[in-house]
Formats: C-alpha cells, structure tokens, sequence
C-alpha cells in the first residue's frame, strides 16, 4: 500500500455569502470569472427587518442561499467584491457577505500542480 499524505493549504480564507433565493447562480459565475474554482451553495433560513411585516409585527422567516468559496489569500479582494457587485449586496434586505481566515484546509490537489506551485514558492 503507497503512503498518503495530506496536502495542507494554509494560505487560504473563506467567503460566505448570504442572499436572497434566487441569486445565488450569478454570483457564482461572477466569484468564477474572478478566479474562484468552486462553489458550495445551500438553503437555509432566515429573518430581517423585511420579514417583519407579517401579521402583528411577527418576523416571518424566509428561504435563503448561502455560499460558500474557498479562494487563495490574494485573491480574496477580488473575488470578494466580483460577488458584492453581482449580488447588488449594496441594496438593502439583498444580503450580508463575510471573511473567515482558515488555519488549515485541505483536498486533493494532482501531483503536477503541486509540483508547480512548491517549485514557484521555492523560486521567490
């Protein structure tokens, strides 16, 4: 049996994207053409201050998208401001977007282009 081993990646931050149902699919397209190689997306729930004109002031909750993309620290900027202006997250109630800096991520990555990438770090 080869020996495995785990490849970490420790330059990296998530991007979190909230938004209304719906909008999730441009946004996407747009963190891709700024560099971003995937995303996860999924539904979840929420409430905000648009929500709360149900029957007698209630919040009443409503479908959201959360996105989620994993992009190199350098990139960050761009890609995070690709999806803030796809999203229209400058209009109000369209949704909220955040960074987390990651300690450690891992997943495979194909033996030619790690090669090419701890050759590049080695080289500067």
């Amino acid at each position: 049996m080869s020996e495995r081993e785990i490849t970490v990646l420790t330059d990296v931050s998530l991007i979190t994207c909230v938004v209304q149902r719906g909008v999730a699919d441009d946004i996407i397209k747009a963190a891709q053409d700024a560099g971003a190689q995937g995303a996860t997306t999924y539904f979840a729930r929420g409430s905000g201050v648009r929500e709360r004109l149900g029957i007698v002031g209630v919040a009443v909750e409503v479908e959201k998208e959360m996105i989620n993309i994993v992009v190199a620290n350098d990139q960050v900027d761009r890609v995070f401001e690709k999806m803030y202006l796809a999203g229209q997250l400058d209009t109000p109630a369209m949704g909220f977007m955040y960074v987390t800096q990651l300690d450690k991520a891992a997943t495979y990555i194909p033996q030619d282009i790690l090669q090419k990438l701890t050759t590049g770090k080695s080289a500067s």
